[in-house]
Parts: structure tokens; sequence; C-alpha cells
């Protein structure tokens, strides 16, 4: 049996040699055989354990960097809580492969850091948002004070032994960058499942992968690919209600406020629903299973009843979503709620506007300037603004400060969206025994009744999976 040798190729594994291995298959341009990336280290391990001779030329071609440990000579030590230790210690019995799932406030980012350390090996950061680049860039800039943190994204194009970038920029240079590191971290880890990212997963050659996230259960069910794109599966998992009962997060409660929507608005909505339900008939549809949905704007493109059908149904929610009589129960809300600091969510920004234009709230949208979110944000922290009202900029990516109302007037159905939601409140009070709280007010005898509902059953099953496994 000839030697086997292996070197990266544009986010493969290029195998030569005569010998079987599970991972690859035979590329017809050049007849030897080759494996995507993220499978190096299930190579080189079957390798080992087949005593088959190798020569690994240089398949990791790694970013040279000293000697990577915190510095605590500048008053930065971490002190890790038992609940971190626990995840860190799991995550490296795992072979340093797998994800630690915890709720926002948790510290997943101080994970992260002592990963790094850990591995003490080029590491990459990947984010979705250019704000949370700048925010663990600015987290290891602290804790790793004498190596010059790298960014690729937002228009940086620095490629350091530690980077950080966005999912966007790491897709485009995963084929060059996907053999540099050895740590892989995948931040908001169920950005990953999306089609064109997971490439990035499947073209690093990185030994080492941690994700994290507050939230990784997806709708279309694509977590379950987790554990090949980052080597293992949960190491580690704590739910927001664990934390609290240790005092690591705010304890917190949710209520639901139903309003009566205006008559005009009633008449309104009931018409449009009465089209989508018309519409449903004719196309002999029903809305009672998983994926209906989808299939109806599939249909849509090419059926004018499918059409039709989608936009009563949009028009419809649109009006108990944003409902007059919610701005009146809002002020109502605020007025029994004087002095607590309060972050309020919709669905659309142009309720944003009319609530910051009654209240005079500053309100942050993705169109808000770099400077006008740091005002925002900056001013909510050092008590200048007791409230923020925001559509879903605030749901995920960035740091925001204490709050300890929240109030959505408007959401989704989606359970990821209200657990991020509710995540924003849960940073440890200074009074121990006070609970954050979250309001939805729902429009009464709509459809956003069952869209509350929905969101909801992902708290609880959060809830049922962290209990049965206690």
């Amino acid at each position: 049996m000839s030697k086997v040798a292996l070197r990266y190729d544009n986010g493969t594994i290029l195998i030569t040699g005569n010998a079987y291995i599970p991972f690859a298959s035979v590329d017809p341009r050049t007849h030897s055989l080759r494996a995507e990336g993220l499978d190096y280290q299930n190579i080189i391990e079957y390798l080992k354990r087949s005593d088959i001779e190798y020569d690994d030329n240089k398949v990791l071609d790694l970013i040279p960097s000293p000697n990577i440990s915190i510095d605590e000579t500048n008053s930065q030590h971490i002190s890790l809580r038992d609940y971190q230790k626990k995840a860190l210690d799991n995550w490296a019995k795992a072979a340093k492969r797998g994800s630690v799932v915890l709720p926002t406030g948790a510290g997943k980012t101080v994970i992260g850091v002592k990963a790094i350390e850990m591995v003490n090996s080029a590491s990459i950061v990947i984010v979705p948002t250019i704000d949370l680049m700048d925010q663990w860039t600015s987290v290891l800039s602290k804790y790793f004070p004498y190596m010059q943190i790298g960014n690729l994204g937002g228009g940086s194009d620095d490629i350091q032994a530690i980077t950080v970038t966005t999912y966007d920029s790491a897709y485009i240079r995963a084929a060059s960058l996907g053999n540099k590191f050895s740590l892989i971290i995948f931040d908001e880890l169920h950005h990953l499942a999306a089609p064109g990212y997971r490439s990035i997963a499947e073209r690093f050659a990185s030994p080492f992968r941690l994700g994290l996230t507050a939230t990784i259960e997806r709708e279309d069910n694509l977590h379950k690919d987790f554990p090949r794109l980052v080597g293992g599966g949960i190491v580690f998992r704590a739910h927001a209600g664990d934390l609290a009962r240790d005092k690591h997060l705010a304890s917190y409660e949710i209520e639901r406020r139903q309003v009566e929507m205006m008559p005009e608005e009633v008449q309104e909505y009931k018409k449009n629903f009465g089209v989508y339900q018309v519409a449903l008939k004719k196309l002999g549809l029903r809305m009672n299973y998983t994926g209906a949905f989808r299939r109806l704007i599939m249909m849509s493109g090419r059926n004018a009843t499918a059409r039709e059908a989608i936009l009563a149904r949009n028009k419809a929610m649109y009006i108990a979503l944003n409902s007059r009589s919610k701005i009146e129960e809002l002020m109502k809300i605020l007025s029994e709620n004087k002095g607590l600091k309060t972050i309020i969510f919709t669905q659309h920004n142009k309720l944003v506007f009319e609530i910051s234009d009654r209240f005079l709230i500053p309100f942050i949208t993705h169109k808000s300037s770099k400077g006008e979110r740091q005002d925002a944000l900056s001013g909510f922290r050092e008590g200048r603004y007791n409230a923020l009202v925001t559509s879903k900029v605030l749901d995920e990516g960035v740091d925001v400060p204490d709050a300890e109302l929240g109030i959505i007037v408007s959401g989704t159905g989606s359970g990821r969206e209200f657990i991020q939601r509710l995540g924003r409140l849960l940073r440890p009070k200074p009074d121990s025994n006070k609970k954050a709280k979250l309001i939805e007010i729902i429009s009464s005898g709509t459809r956003e009744i069952g869209t509350s509902t929905k969101r909801k059953k992902t708290l609880n099953k959060v809830d049922e999976q962290d209990n049965s496994s206690s």
C-alpha cells in the first residue's frame, strides 16, 4: 500500500495514494480522492486508527500566533461561573467540538474567549452582523491587549491570528482561509444552517469548532445538520429559568394583554380575512400542518388565487399588529411602570416611528446610522433615556444595556424572536428578588392570538427539555 498524502485545495482535502478513506470520494477530474475540509480531523483519526502511513502536506497552514493567554496583569482575569466552566469542560472532553446553548446575557462570549485561550492557536470568530463583529473585537482586545485583532467585513480586510468576520465575508473567503485557523467559533450558530453559510463549515479544515447560540432549533429542522457542521452535538445547555434560580440571570414573568381593535379596524380585518379564507377554500388548502403556508407562498408565484390569499392575509395581519388600540394600551403600560428601563418591540418600522413620535422615545431600526444607534444605546445605558423602541434590530447581535420591562406591541410567531426579546431583560438586577417582565399586547379576536401562542410554545419546549435532562 502506497503512503497516503493529504493536501488542502480550495476548501477540500485532496488525497493521493492507494487507500480507502471513508470520508472521501473520487474526483473524476483528477482520479484522486477528495473530501470536504471539515472532514480533515476525521480523516487523520481514521488513518491513525488504521495504521496507514500518511504525509500531511501542510493541510493546516496556520497563521503564526504568539502564546495566546489572557493578560491577567491588566486586571482582566476571567472568573468563570460554574455553568460556564462546565460548558468549557464538556467542550474540551468532546475533543473541542460541539455547541453551547445559553440564554442571552449568560456570557457566551466569555466562553468563546476562554476557548481561544485553551486552544492557544490561530482562531476565527464568525458573526452575523457588523455590530457583533465590533463587539467581539472590543472584548478580545480587552482580554488579549498585546495582540492585533483582525477584522474581515464591513470594509475591513485584516487577517490576524485572532480574526473576527461576518458570515457573509467568511462565505466569500472560505476556500482561501479554510486552512489558516485551528479554532472556528460560530456565534449565533443558527445562521450557519443557511444554504450558503453552511459551506463555511464545510470548507474550513479547522479541527476545533465551537457553536454558540441562545436558540439552536430552527423551524425548518436544519439544526439537525449542526452536529456534522460543528463536529459534534450540544455539549452544554442551560435555560434562563435554571440560571435565574441560581441568581445568574434575573427571574421573569410574561403577561398577555388583549385589546379590542377600533370598529373600522375590525371591519377591515374581517373583510380581508374573509377574502383569505374564501381563496383557501377555492384552492382546497388547509393550513393545519407544518409547511402549509410555505406551500401557499410557492403557489402564489403562478396562481392568482394563491396570490390574492397571501395579499389579503398579510393586510389582515398588518391591521391586527398595528391597531391604534395598542397605542392606547402602551400608554397605559408606560404610565403604570414609570421609571422602569423599557424596550418596546414592534414588527414594522411604521409603528416604531409612530411610537417614537407619540411618546418622544428614541428609536433604533435597520436604517439607523451607527452614530444614532450608539447614542440611543449609550443614552439608555447612562439613564438619559428610560425607554427605546425598535423593530427587529435588537433581537440579536447588539449588546443591549440592562432593561427591566419589555413590551411586545407586535411580532411574528417565531420562537427564536421571542426568546431573543425575552433575553434582553434577563441580565441580573441590583435587587436579586426583582423580576424582569415581558408584556405582549394582542389584538383580541384575531389570528394574532395564535401567533402569540405559537411563539411561546418554543419557550415551553425548552423548559420541558431542560427539566427532563436535569
